[in-house]
């Protein structure tokens, strides 16, 4: 068995202390692995955001183990988190997260910046990503003058930049029209395929979910059966035939 470049296991989650005490998560366990897209399903204050945000190290759980290929995510020194997350996982939210007054092109090699790639290496990666997204024209606009569409378009190519092999993408359609947040789907899941991405994605859109190769649903801080759940023996097509 290939060790899952994800793994939680009991993860919860607890904010404040007391009357204001709230079990954001409840003991989720899951695995992610390498290559496969999973959506994380469930409603709004349902638990999903806080379990992407353990999976991605941008926060600590309560209690429970989260491990990254095989090693625990808590003996991994702040340094290290840090790398981790600039290196190994890109990031598409649902809000652009752009820095206004500044080209496209600076806003995609971000990543790059911190991580203390040259200029010169900067430039040549970010526009292969804005290339790869159909921006290279843009790459000297302001990101503010960019319509949605292209925005989230922007965002994607500053995930792939770094060459990430987990994308977690939180609502990544939320801001989009219908027929916009279908480009930025298929770009998506094209760039999962081509490049062997792993694709980790936090929606309540059961149409996004059901084009995953799995889905988990979240609810009240626990993971449920859900509809869209593929089969027992593990069979990606378990929802096509339902």
């Amino acid at each position: 068995m290939t060790t899952p470049v994800l793994e939680a296991r009991g993860l919860t989650r607890t904010y404040g202390r007391g009357d204001t005490r709230f079990d954001a998560l409840k003991g989720v366990s899951l695995t992610v692995q390498r290559g496969e897209s999973l959506a994380i399903v469930g409603k709004s204050g349902s638990g999903k955001s806080t379990l992407m945000h353990l999976l991605a190290l941008l926060d600590k759980p309560s209690s429970g183990q989260l491990l990254l290929d095989g090693t625990d995510a808590s003996t991994l020194g702040a340094r290290q988190v840090n790398r981790t997350r600039n290196s190994t996982f890109g990031f598409v939210f649902q809000q652009f997260f752009l820095t206004p007054k500044t080209s496209v092109l600076e806003n995609v090699v971000l990543p790059l910046k911190i991580a203390g790639v040259t200029g010169a290496e900067r430039k040549r990666r970010g526009m292969a990503a804005l290339e790869a997204l159909g921006l290279a024209d843009k790459a000297k606009s302001d990101a503010n003058d960019l319509s949605g569409g292209q925005k989230q378009r922007v965002v994607i190519a500053r995930a792939l930049v770094g060459e990430p092999s987990v994308i977690f993408a939180d609502e990544p359609t939320g801001n989009l029209d219908s027929a916009t947040g279908q480009v930025v789907e298929d770009m998506l899941f094209g760039l999962q395929r081509e490049r062997g991405i792993t694709l980790v994605v936090v929606t309540h859109d059961d149409e996004l979910a059901a084009r995953c190769d799995r889905s988990v649903h979240v609810r009240d801080g626990l993971v449920v059966p859900g509809p869209t759940a593929t089969d027992s023996t593990g069979s990606h097509h378990g929802r096509h035939s339902a």
